[in-house]
């Protein structure tokens, strides 16, 4: 299973990646929404985590433009940046969670969620 990690954090990116390694997970990363594009353009993920912190992201076209059968969609951000965390709820991402709790969930769920939708692409 495949998914993909929308983050510019390096350190984040490879404890994310670390994790889907150690669960038996395919999880890869792009910097930009664009080298998102280019990877959902090649493969559509089972799960894609969104990092709403990402420079530049426009979490609600980004989610208007994803493929369907979607894959399913969680984004991630700062526990005090309640507008961004709103605006992804109202964009339509499956799951919302104030980054202490994704890196909380993230070894016991990223199996789960990569379950949540299945895709084919």
């Amino acid at each position: 299973m495949l998914g993909y990690h929308l983050s510019d954090d390096l350190m984040f990116t490879s404890r994310v990646s670390g994790t889907a390694r150690s669960v038996g997970l395919d999880v890869k990363t792009a910097r930009s929404a664009q080298q998102l594009g280019n990877l959902i353009a090649t493969a559509t993920p089972q799960c894609l985590l969104i990092d709403l912190q990402n420079p530049g992201l426009g979490i609600a076209e980004l989610i208007k433009t994803l493929p369907q059968p979607r894959p399913f969609v969680v984004a991630y951000g700062s526990h005090v940046d309640n507008a961004t965390l709103k605006t992804a709820r109202e964009a339509g991402c499956d799951l919302v969670l104030p980054r202490s709790k994704f890196v909380e969930d993230l070894s016991k769920a990223l199996p789960e969620w990569f379950d949540a939708r299945k895709v084919t692409g």
